[in-house]
């Protein structure tokens, strides 16, 4: 399986159970995801979900690049980066709002597609060791969701960093620009995201769920993204030559040859 699933007292955790893969989001991994949280939302004895990642090292890294190459996406995006279409997949809760709260316990390195998860996230506790970032310029790809919701949840230059180097930034940082609400040693993440999800899921479940409405509604995080248009832009890129060779150099452990084609 490649995730797996656990429900108590009105908590459900769903686990990206791939940690030989560092976690990464391959077809069969979106569509399962997808699965698991239209399930939970759809549950009356679930009120709160938390996402997390198996192992110790990477809570999600995104697209499987080994996968990419072998199926061309006709998609721009898989949690908030790129992948491949799915009946039911991510975009259950990373393209439009998800009624039920959402707790990220991100046990890792979160890239591309995983970040895109995050950011997806109403609350976020991180391991002290955890990283974010969205290096899918590295591979000569682009992340639309994902890039997306950064530059909605940050500001401009910051989003930019970011997103045209590549470069991934420690959970502490990501702390002070408002991404992670608590960060705690890695043997204390999921009591403590715990913790959180039980006192969300003790209140009233309406009131919960009109609460985060509201405050959605205000800040207009999702609804006014059109992933659509984004996918469109993205397209070129990801059906590049370079896209071709990112991956190609990623799965061969080089550096990659990219030339702008």
């Amino acid at each position: 399986m490649a995730i797996l699933v656990e429900t108590s007292d009105f908590v459900r955790t769903i686990v990206i159970n791939r940690p030989e893969r560092a976690n990464a989001l391959d077809p069969q991994t979106m569509s399962e995801l997808g699965v698991a949280f239209t399930e939970a939302e759809h549950d009356d004895d679930v009120r709160v979900v938390i996402l997390t990642g198996a192992g110790h090292e990477t809570f999600c890294a995104g697209m499987d690049l080994k996968a990419f190459r072998q199926e061309r996406p006709s998609r721009g995006d898989a949690g908030g980066d790129e992948g491949t279409p799915t009946k039911v997949g991510t975009e259950i809760f990373t393209e439009r709002r998800y009624g039920k709260p959402l707790i990220a316990a991100v046990n890792g390195a979160a890239a591309g597609g995983g970040f895109g998860f995050v950011l997806a996230c109403d609350i976020v506790v991180a391991a002290e060791h955890a990283r974010f970032g969205l290096p899918e310029v590295k591979r000569g790809l682009v992340g639309a969701g994902a890039g997306s919701k950064a530059a909605v949840r940050l500001p401009p230059a910051i989003a930019l960093e970011l997103i045209l180097t590549g470069d991934l930034i420690d959970a502490n940082r990501a702390h002070e620009l408002g991404i992670v609400n608590h960060v705690v040693p890695a043997s204390e993440l999921l009591t403590r995201a715990r913790e959180l999800a039980h006192r969300i899921a003790a209140n009233g479940p309406l009131a919960v769920r009109i609460s985060k409405q509201i405050v959605y509604d205000v800040r207009r995080l999702v609804d006014d993204i059109d992933i659509a248009t984004l996918r469109a832009l993205a397209a070129p890129a990801m059906a590049s030559e370079d896209a071709k060779e990112g991956a190609a150099a990623f799965a061969e452990k080089r550096t990659p040859n990219f030339t702008g084609r």
